[in-house]
C-alpha cells in the first residue's frame, strides 16, 4: 500500500463575473503522517484523466456533463472523484508524476512496494530517490571539547550526547 491516501471531503460552488459558477473540490492529501489540501475544479480532472491515459490506463472519470447542479449531483460527482484519485493509487506501484503533481506532492520516491528497501533501483528511481540528511553534525569531537563549562554551546551538546548516549540515565 502507498503512504499516500487522498479523500475529497467537501466543494463548493465559485461564481465570479469573468466567467460562470463552477465548483471546487476540497482534495486531502496524507502522506508520510503529513496533510495538506489541494482545491481543483472538475476540468482540472479531466485534464489530469488526459494525461493519464498516455502512461496508465487510469480508471473511469465521472462524467463531464452534469445536467444540473443541484447538491445531490454534485455529491455523486464528488464521490466518483474520490474513488477515482483512490482508485488509481491502488492499482499502480509507481504513481505517475502527473498523478503527484496533480496532489502537489513533491520528492516522492516512486519506488515499488516490494523493493523499496531492496538494493535493485533502475535508473530513474535512483533519480527520485530522497537524499539523506545528517540529524545532527557536530563541529569539532563532542569528546574532545575544552572542560569549561561557562559556554552554553556546550551544555547543549552535552545535553545531546547524554540524550543520544545515555538515554536509560534520565527516565521519563
Amino acid at each position: 500500500m502507498h503512504p499516500v491516501m487522498v479523500y475529497i471531503p467537501s466543494f463548493r460552488s465559485e461564481d465570479n463575473a469573468v466567467e460562470k459558477g463552477y465548483t471546487v473540490f476540497k482534495i486531502e492529501v496524507l502522506m508520510s503522517g503529513r496533510q495538506h489540501t489541494v482545491e481543483k475544479r472538475y476540468s482540472e480532472f479531466h485534464a489530469l484523466h488526459k494525461n493519464l491515459k498516455k502512461v496508465i490506463k487510469p480508471p473511469e472519470i465521472p462524467s463531464k456533463h452534469v445536467r444540473n447542479w443541484v447538491p445531490k449531483v454534485l455529491e455523486q460527482r464528488r464521490q466518483g472523484l474520490e474513488q477515482y484519485l483512490q482508485t488509481i493509487i491502488t492499482e499502480n506501484e509507481v504513481l505517475p508524476k502527473i498523478f503527484l503533481d496533480f496532489l502537489n506532492i513533491r520528492h516522492f520516491p516512486s519506488l515499488p512496494k516490494t523493493e523499496s528497501c531492496g538494493s535493485f533501483e533502475t535508473e530513474s528511481e535512483e533519480s527520485s530517490k530522497l537524499s539523506h540528511q545528517p540529524v545532527l553534525v557536530f563541529l569539532r569531537d563532542p569528546y574532545v571539547l575544552p572542560a569549561s563549562h561557562d559556554s552554553f554551546s556546550n551544555v547543549v551538546i552535552e545535553g545531546v550526547i547524554h540524550g543520544i548516549f545515555f538515554p536509560d540515565l534520565h527516565p521519563r
